[in-house]
């Protein structure tokens, strides 16, 4: 399993970093390979995206969402990955924007491109391109302010995809 932490500085506050990140149907705005996503419910994303030519589909489930903090997801079949975005204030009008995720390449095209660092470059300049997102349209976009509480126990954690 291979791990990207990447960060980016917004000029905007956290809340309205936040929000942007919500709208999950407008990432192909700032993810150069996400072609769609799709919220099928508070919990449930439908993704396809095209990598080196081939289009990839699967779902993910957000493990744990805190408005204005962090929302967390997993992969339901597909290219299996994990992550948790994180949102920190910095200012009144500023925030850090943390990303860390994880994933499986499978194939041997996906394998070489992770030891040659592609998909750090490719989330660092996913990164780039919401920072870009969210300061022309960051205070026009209000987002779902619910809560999905992580998981409290070894059998819950299990349930919802993680480890025990």
């Amino acid at each position: 399993m291979t791990t990207i932490e990447r960060s980016i500085e917004v000029d905007v506050p956290a809340s309205t970093a936040y929000a942007a990140w919500t709208h999950f149907e407008l990432f192909p705005h700032f993810m150069r390979d996400v072609e769609e996503v799709r919220q099928e419910d508070d919990r449930h994303l439908h993704w396809r995206a095209r990598f080196w030519g081939r289009v990839e589909e699967w779902d993910a489930l957000i493990t744990e969402q805190i408005p204005d903090k962090r929302i967390a997801w997993r992969s339901e079949g597909g290219t299996e990955n994990a992550g948790v975005v994180t949102f920190h204030r910095l200012s009144d009008d500023s925030a850090r924007v943390m990303l860390q995720m994880a994933y499986q390449p499978e194939t041997l095209a996906e394998k070489a491109a992770d030891l040659l660092g592609v998909l750090g470059r490719r989330v660092e300049a996913d990164l780039r391109g919401f920072k870009v997102f969210v300061e022309r349209t960051g205070e026009d976009l209000t987002g779902w302010r619910g809560t999905i509480p992580a998981p409290r126990d070894a059998a819950e954690r299990t349930a919802a995809g993680g480890s025990a």
